[in-house]
């Protein structure tokens, strides 16, 4: 069991010393140290109280009778991965299902900001979610939201987090620091929420999350910096990426289940040769079909590797990176004494294959099969009683009405694997008053779901490619988390959209009024805490179902989720109306 360093302190030096037994020992392996980027065959690591004591070429003195042996056989004996920005809730798992689905893939440490959750249900969620990640085999930290809504004035959420809230978090246990600063226009025009949120945090001594999602590298992006914000994982290119790291920013690349830009960043390392020292790799965010099927931050470092990275580049981004990023790296990141015994076992640095997970001392996971339970809190009624709708939708909730025969409209347009979207415009037909969608061009709609008002916010959006009477809703609706409606027929709209009234929320698709597909999140209408396989293979038909109807899109879902996300250009939908993220300010549907 792991303890605080300061009570193993005495301990760890007697199994160092060959006084006395470790609980566990790692025998002949190829040590990679991420301090010296090398590796070191012949290598022992004895552990005591959950950390390492000892790392060298002998440690036959620290095995008694009860100590744990584990053969490393020449393997390669590698620090457990950690994630440096993502959001459990993307995964549609509670703490305890996202850490049973990730620790097989090598994770050890998790660095997640809550802020779906506390869009819905505020402090309180947080709280909920940190509860639950403080009981985990492997080391989850939980990061303050900052922006509940993400832009006022622009959105609004169910439960909005005041400046107060975010100070009384910093001293709770687990709180390693404040989520992504989202309102980047706010910090650089010096608004003194923002501004005394990030001053609380780093008053705490603890780290600012960043969120600059604008390409303006000018006066802005400098004042926004200045603002105090420590990261951003919002860049797409290489020049943002040394924007970023050239002011002392971390810079997160990341490779989620939609997001690639990983590729388009790494080359900073590659090709320029910069010091990869401020470069971290991340995921924001991978859904669970992600994570059952595919991986998690193995995923990420293979991508790095393949894209040219040096394998031990890519594994000290992936580790020693973020760990110094927050300030943790005396706990976190390294095969190294004092440190948590967080070390991975395997045969192959390029391919990366996960053959032993050992997090905090314990093995965790071995060939792919999870060995520990991921405790679970009890989640109350007030979580899982999220969505309000106020009204039973009907056909014509979603008409556009307008004069004439045609109209000139704005159109949201969807970018394969990229978040940001594009501002277009459409020429579309009038028929009997009511603006018809055309072509790629269907219909999206912002139903209000937190506090019961009815209320609907027509849009429409171009790059799904339905065909057909067709509808997908969800209440994973980044950041306010109403829910979003994209289809190409009204009443089969309002019939998905009902039908995630009457289950308490999560994902639908609807084709000709009959459902096809649902993936029930009763908790915030976000997460289910049913095991991560599972809910994969709902979210596997969701899929399924969206190709079926005529979406090709690489992860099309969650795009989909993303049409709300009203901090990220160029064009989005609140429940305040069409929103142009360029200038942060409301439009007219009706150019």
């Amino acid at each position: 069991m792991l303890k605080p360093w300061i009570e193993a302190q005495a301990r760890l030096v007697e199994v160092a010393a060959g006084r006395a037994f470790a609980d566990l020992v790692l025998r002949g392996g190829v040590w990679v140290n991420v301090h010296t980027r090398e590796t070191i065959a012949g290598i022992d690591i004895a552990v005591a109280d959950g950390r390492i004591a000892y790392v060298g070429p002998d440690a036959a003195s620290s095995i008694g009778p009860n100590t744990q042996v584990i053969e490393a056989a020449g393997r390669f004996m590698v620090p457990g991965l950690i994630d440096a920005h993502m959001h459990v809730e993307s995964g549609m798992l509670t703490p305890a299902g996202f850490a049973g689905a990730v620790i097989p893939h090598g994770t050890t440490t998790i660095f997640h900001d809550p802020h779906e959750i506390a869009n819905v249900l505020g402090l309180e969620g947080v709280r909920l979610m940190r509860d639950e990640s403080l009981l985990q085999p492997i080391s989850m930290f939980t990061q303050m939201p900052s922006c509940a809504p993400s832009a006022p004035g622009l959105e609004t959420t169910g439960s909005p987090i005041s400046e107060g809230e975010v100070a009384q978090a910093m001293g709770w246990d687990g709180i390693i620091g404040l989520g992504e600063m989202m309102n980047f226009p706010g910090v650089a025009a010096g608004d003194p929420q923002m501004l005394g949120e990030i001053a609380a945090t780093r008053a705490s001594g603890k780290t600012v999350g960043g969120h600059y999602a604008s390409p303006d590298l000018g006066r802005p992006f400098h004042a926004y910096v200045a603002g105090g914000a420590a990261d951003d994982h919002e860049t797409t290119n290489e020049e943002q990426g040394i924007a970023r790291v050239r002011q002392g920013m971390g810079c997160m690349m990341r490779l989620g289940s939609a997001w690639y830009d990983v590729e388009t960043q790494i080359t900073a390392i590659t090709e320029k040769g910069l010091d990869p020292r401020f470069f971290i790799l991340c995921t924001d965010d991978s859904h669970s079909g992600t994570l059952v099927h595919d991986g998690h931050m193995n995923r990420v470092v293979r991508h790095a590797i393949d894209c040219g990275c040096d394998p031990l580049i890519a594994i000290q981004m992936a580790t020693i990176n973020a760990a110094s990023h927050f300030g943790v790296e005396r706990e976190l990141g390294s095969i190294t004494p004092g440190r948590r015994a967080d070390v991975i076992l395997t045969s192959d640095l390029r391919a990366l294959p996960i053959e032993a997970v050992i997090a905090q001392g314990q093995l965790v996971a071995e060939n792919g099969q999870l060995l520990v339970d991921c405790p679970r809190i009890e989640w109350p009624e007030s979580a899982r009683n999220s969505v309000h709708l106020g009204k039973q939708l009907a056909g014509p909730d979603f008409a556009v009405r307008a004069s004439g025969d045609s109209a000139r409209v704005r159109v949201i347009g969807v970018v394969e694997n990229q978040a940001p979207t594009r501002a277009l415009e459409a020429e579309l037909p009038i028929r009997d008053g009511v603006i018809e969608g055309q072509g790629e061009v269907c219909q999206i709609a912002l139903v209000e779901r937190h506090r019961g008002t009815g209320g609907v916010v027509n849009g429409f959006v171009s790059g799904f490619g339905y065909q057909g009477r067709v509808a997908v809703a969800s209440t994973v609706a980044h950041d306010s988390h109403h829910m979003i409606v994209v289809g190409t027929d009204r009443d089969t709209m309002a019939a998905a959209a009902n039908h995630l009234g009457q289950v308490g929320g999560g994902v639908t698709v609807f084709r000709d009024g009959a459902e096809l597909a649902t993936v029930a999140l009763p908790i915030a209408g976000l997460m289910s805490d049913l095991p991560a396989t599972e809910v994969a293979e709902a979210a596997q038909a969701i899929v399924q179902a969206m190709l079926d109807c005529g979406c090709s899109l690489n992860n099309a879902y969650m795009q989909h989720s993303l049409l709300a996300l009203v901090v990220i250009p160029e064009l989005r939908i609140s429940d305040l109306g069409i929103v142009d993220v360029r200038s942060f300010e409301l439009v007219d549907l009706i150019v």
